[in-house]
């Protein structure tokens, strides 16, 4: 026998007050009327994803009786929140991530190279992020200058503060969980330049790799730096090919996900050359949309259709029109597009495409420069549907 009683509608007038029982309905109906209160006139788009977060945090409330879950779920988008805060005045700037030993001393070959690397990429139009620790990651906010840098800081027991070239600035944040740190790192930047380091710079350099190899990411000019007598990359690219490819653990195409160097002017021009033309990708209606900065020629066209058929499942790589499915990002409207119907596997020979593309852009071209606002590196996925939403 059940001795429960249904809920009596008449026993509460409060609109304010969530349900104690999971009720979507219900939970729906208070978030707009709260988004009513807040964002009156939030555009639509806006609006929904405004209620996907409320939504989300009230059903957390309902069904998590951990608080522990729920401590980390709001440490999470606090982190999140105040990260994308921090970069968005700047969202118009490429920016590049820098990483290597906490370790490294001033005096060392490495760290007086990062020195000079972030002051050249700062030259060449950039802003230099780090994990605004000692060692090189000070070294690239020294180079750049408070300026031009971003320290994402991580708290960890045997480092106090932010280094001194960055520690104060507005542009510094401050995260607990590597996970949060690791989006924000991941988003607001355009390329990864990596000196020798321990088990984080190792961490970082796998991620990120592994990050673009599946396609989650997009892709993006990632240069290891040798300094003068080290053979710390050359070494690790042995035990790469060795042990990885020669296990057919990895393709021979995803060597290309990568490149190594020796000074810092061939770091810094590896960046330039990707960006030459390469803007951005988007997947839309199952096809992969390449953005250019230069219009693609007719011949340029043969030569892709030539070289990159075994990333096609079918068709053509063809010239394509902006799709209505991008005015969610007008500053790229006026960008020139390729389109085909991509594996979604040979992530290292659409990096290969990259390369062929910019080897097409002509001295003048190449004068032009940048001039179209970046689009940050987390590759937009499909919005969820309506059943998905729920789940």
């Amino acid at each position: 026998m059940n001795d429960s009683k249904p809920p009596d509608p008449d026993a509460s007038n409060d609109a304010d007050a969530l349900p104690t029982q999971p009720d979507r309905k219900a939970v729906h109906a208070q978030v707009d009327v709260l988004l009513d209160k807040l964002i009156p006139d939030a555009p639509k788009r806006q609006r929904k994803f405004m209620h996907q977060l409320i939504y989300n945090a009230a059903r957390a409330a309902q069904e998590e009786g951990d608080v522990l879950n729920l401590k980390i779920m709001a440490r999470s988008i606090r982190e999140l929140r105040r990260g994308f805060r921090a970069f968005a005045p700047w969202s118009d700037r490429q920016k590049v991530a820098v990483f290597g030993s906490a370790r490294s001393k001033e005096d060392s070959p490495e760290y007086q190279m990062t020195v000079e690397c972030s002051r050249q990429l700062v030259e060449a139009g950039y802003m230099v992020v780090t994990g605004a620790g000692p060692g090189i990651m000070e070294a690239a906010n020294r180079g750049a200058g408070r300026e031009n840098s971003f320290g994402v800081n991580i708290w960890l027991p045997f480092e106090a503060s932010a280094n001194k070239y960055i520690e104060g600035d507005p542009k510094l944040v401050e995260f607990k969980y590597f996970f949060t740190r690791k989006v924000v790192f991941v988003k607001e930047t355009d390329a990864v330049v990596l000196f020798p380091g321990g088990f984080g710079t190792q961490d970082e350099l796998f991620e990120t790799l592994t990050l673009i190899q599946t396609g989650k990411n997009e892709p993006c000019p990632v240069v290891m730096v040798d300094p003068p007598g080290s053979t710390y990359w050359a070494d690790w690219d042995a035990y790469v090919r060795k042990a990885l490819l020669g296990r057919g653990l990895i393709s021979e195409a995803d060597l290309e996900l990568y490149e190594i160097v020796q000074s810092s002017e061939a770091a810094v021009a590896y960046i330039e050359r990707f960006y030459r033309n390469f803007h951005s990708i988007r997947y839309i209606d199952g096809h992969l949309v390449m953005r250019l900065q230069h219009a693609p020629t007719e011949l340029l066209m043969d030569k892709l259709n030539a070289e990159f058929q075994d990333i096609l499942v079918t068709g053509k790589i063809e010239v394509a029109p902006a799709h209505p499915h991008e005015d969610d990002e007008p500053d790229t409207a006026d960008l020139h597009r390729i389109r085909f119907d991509f594996n979604k596997r040979g992530l290292g020979r659409l990096r290969a495409m990259i390369d062929v593309l910019s080897a097409a852009v002509t001295p003048e071209q190449a004068r032009t420069g940048h001039s179209f606002r970046p689009v940050h590196r987390i590759t937009p996925a499909n919005e969820l549907t309506d059943d998905e939403f729920e789940k």
